[in-house]
């Protein structure tokens, strides 16, 4: 048994490392203030996601959930150049979650969640994020939203086995 729990857990972790490295190396290749948005799109991918702001300038976003523990943000300003790139899953961004905030903006602050689930008896879903692997232990941060899809509390748990 410990033996499955063990190699869960070391698969998990050498996925992470993997997409993490792999990333490494792609945003290696992008650089903030002179990257065209063509470059980006070429380096990265098509996002899977993109905002659109009024200044012309928008958001893409790169998830690398659920296997993943970051989700990228790269910002294009309205002249096509990258701005910035976000690695948006941190504890810093954690603590800005706050009741009353809509899907959108938890979206928008955090990537795509990892998983989603309706939970019809609370009358609620839950958005997680997995944010360590520790031997055994897979930990994530909730995010809970009412049936009005707004935010209503916050928590982490662990899920035994990786």
């Amino acid at each position: 048994m410990f033996a499955k729990l063990a190699a869960g857990a070391l698969l998990t972790g050498l996925m992470a490392i993997a997409v993490s490295s792999c990333d490494a190396d792609r945003l290696n290749k992008l650089r903030p203030g002179s990257s065209t948005l063509d470059e980006v799109r070429q380096v990265m991918g098509n996002p899977k996601l993109e905002w659109r702001h009024d200044d012309g300038s928008r958001v893409w976003e790169y998830p690398r959930t659920p296997e993943g523990m970051v989700n990228y943000l790269l910002v294009i300003g309205p002249d096509d150049i990258l701005r910035e790139v976000r690695q948006v899953l941190t504890e810093e961004n954690f603590k800005k979650v706050k009741p009353g905030m809509t899907t959108d903006a938890v979206r928008y602050l955090l990537g795509q969640p990892a998983h989603e689930v309706r939970y019809p008896l609370q009358q609620e879903t839950v958005w997680d994020w997995k944010t360590r692997v520790d031997p055994g232990m897979v930990w994530y941060f909730n995010v809970h939203f009412n049936d009005s899809g707004t935010v209503t509390r916050t928590s982490t748990n662990f899920v035994s086995g990786g």
